[in-house]
């Protein structure tokens, strides 16, 4: 039997969260475009008959603008010391930047033995990727480096059995029946933030949240949800109410479907915007709606 802890580290939005939920084959990470998508350490598990990987998927790293991308940024510095492992997961399409080596070097040349996740391989030209390779190790990346994409499927395979091989022997460190550390409240909330990332795109920046009232499950099976959406301006919350509360109804239908399929029973959804100006730099605000410093 063998088990530990992976830290999975990389920029924002360079495909960790998706990898993870590929990896899982469960969703326990939201996915958007956007950066800072995730905001908290959460923990994928992927137990099998003779292993058990604990992925904990961390915020992208990205210049902080304020108190609670800071923390973010400390959330992914400590992710990174308590594992056993480091998948530094990288866009392939991307490129790679001085910045990024850099940055991989930083991780790379630790205490903890460290492999890349090259990602988004279908859509790029496959020349690219050997090209890419070659300027990781001549400038002394040398570490195993995995052309993956987690839409297509391709390489997961054998990145989850060269993870298995590296992880330390012993018993499994969380019960089997677990697939993340994070509550259906939480998942919840993230759902719901999934939904207004997808929606509106560029249209409102990233400083929404989401504040659950109610999370109850009746006698009938029904479970009755009654959350706020919390934005910083004014016309952020006209964007998300929409004409006539049209954009509301809609973003809240695709999220309720969502919470449906995960908490596996109907679900009554009540949602309210409310502005919060400038929340991401208050303290007591961060930790109301979930974010411990």
């Amino acid at each position: 039997m063998r088990s530990g802890f992976i830290g999975v580290i990389g920029k924002a939005n360079a495909g960790k969260s998706t990898l993870i939920n590929v990896l899982v084959g469960e969703k326990v990470a939201i996915v958007s475009p956007k950066p800072q998508t995730t905001r908290d350490a959460i923990m994928g598990i992927l137990t099998k008959e003779n292993y058990q990987l604990v992925f904990v998927d961390t915020p992208g790293i990205y210049r902080a603008k304020n108190r609670l991308s800071d923390m973010m940024m400390k959330t992914a510095e400590t992710a990174a010391k308590d594992v056993d492992f480091i998948l530094f997961v990288h866009d392939g399409h991307a490129g790679v930047s001085e910045d990024d080596i850099a940055l991989i070097k930083k991780y790379h040349g630790g205490n903890i033995p460290m492999a890349i996740a090259y990602t988004k391989i279908d859509i790029m030209p496959k020349e690219n990727i050997l090209n890419d390779i070659k300027i990781l190790y001549d400038n002394g990346i040398e570490c195993d480096v995995f052309p993956v994409s987690a839409r297509k499927y391709t390489n997961i395979a054998k990145l989850e059995k060269f993870l298995v091989e590296k992880m330390p022997e012993g018993d499994k460190v969380i019960s089997e029946d677990i697939v993340s550390d994070k509550s259906e409240k939480f998942m919840i909330s993230e759902i719901m933030r999934e939904k207004i990332l997808l929606k509106f795109g560029q249209e409102i920046p990233h400083g929404i949240a989401i504040s659950i009232n109610t999370f109850e499950r009746k006698e009938n099976g029904v479970y009755d949800i009654n959350l706020d959406i919390i934005c910083e301006k004014p016309n952020h919350k006209s964007i998300i109410i929409g004409k006539q509360g049209k954009a509301l109804k809609e973003v809240a239908s695709f999220a309720r479907a969502d919470m449906e399929k995960f908490l596996g029973s109907k679900v009554f959804l009540t949602t309210y915007v409310k502005v919060k100006e400038d929340w991401r730099n208050r303290p007591n605000l961060i930790r109301d709606f979930g974010y411990d410093d």
